[in-house]
């Protein structure tokens, strides 16, 4: 996959760049010179549809190819339009550490037939490989849940042979669990409302308590006299 990049002459004016159809683009990595660029908006968005953040895409410019991945991509947060868009060089002889997106498929027999959820605890896992190893995804079987509290794990992945998995093995991908109906849930509520109806009682109780003691207090200042206990206590 390839892009065509230019050269950007005027740095700092992204604003104005943008306006022409054209996206500011920082291509950098270890040991190699940072090269300001400029990419046509419309084709680095195909190009980041098909490839995404993890595959290697092929920068052309100059006459000459830059292997790199699409490193971070900064959005407008009203907008969401590109901003602008770090190319991060690599070495196809050096190993990189990737998150690669999974891809839940097959039919669950819990869900299907034991009417459970599927819960996923994962949209991506951090891999080790060659780039040229990287996969675009990974696929997630979960098929292999056949019980409701059943779990699928890093562990039970498919992974390439030359792909090494970042994440801890035993780390949950997806879990599938039982639905909570309307009843139940329902029924929480009134639980968590009654306990908090409770808590609020008992605290105005309280409060009730400490105002009358507070005032027994300052009557007994005022006229000189212990409160009832203190005297009780004095008698004895």
């Amino acid at each position: 996959m390839e892009l065509q990049v230019q050269k950007r002459v005027q740095v700092g004016k992204s604003a104005a760049l943008r306006r022409t159809g054209l996206i500011p683009l920082e291509l950098y990595g270890k040991g190699v010179e940072n090269l300001h660029l400029t990419a046509p908006v419309k084709e680095f968005k195909k190009v980041l549809k098909e490839a995404g953040e993890n595959t290697i895409v092929n920068a052309i410019f100059d006459g000459k190819k830059y292997p790199v991945i699409i490193h971070e991509v900064v959005r407008d947060g009203v907008s969401g339009d590109i901003l602008n868009v770090d190319l991060y060089q690599i070495r196809m002889d050096e190993k990189i550490k990737l998150m690669v997106p999974l891809e839940f498929i097959g039919i669950s027999l819990a869900i299907k037939e034991k009417n459970g959820l599927l819960v996923k605890s994962l949209q991506e896992v951090e891999v080790e490989a060659l780039p040229m190893d990287v996969p675009h995804t990974l696929q997630v079987d979960i098929s292999k849940i056949t019980e409701i509290g059943q779990s699928l794990y890093v562990k039970d992945l498919d992974m390439p042979k030359a792909v090494r998995a970042v994440f801890a093995p035993e780390t949950v991908v997806a879990t599938v669990t039982a639905k909570v109906t309307e009843e139940e849930e329902l029924a929480k509520q009134q639980e968590a409302g009654a306990g908090l109806d409770t808590v609020k009682v008992e605290t105005e109780e309280k409060k009730a308590e400490r105002d009358a003691a507070k005032v027994v207090a300052e009557a007994g200042a005022a006229t000189g006299e212990a409160p009832k206990a203190e005297k009780k206590a004095e008698k004895k």
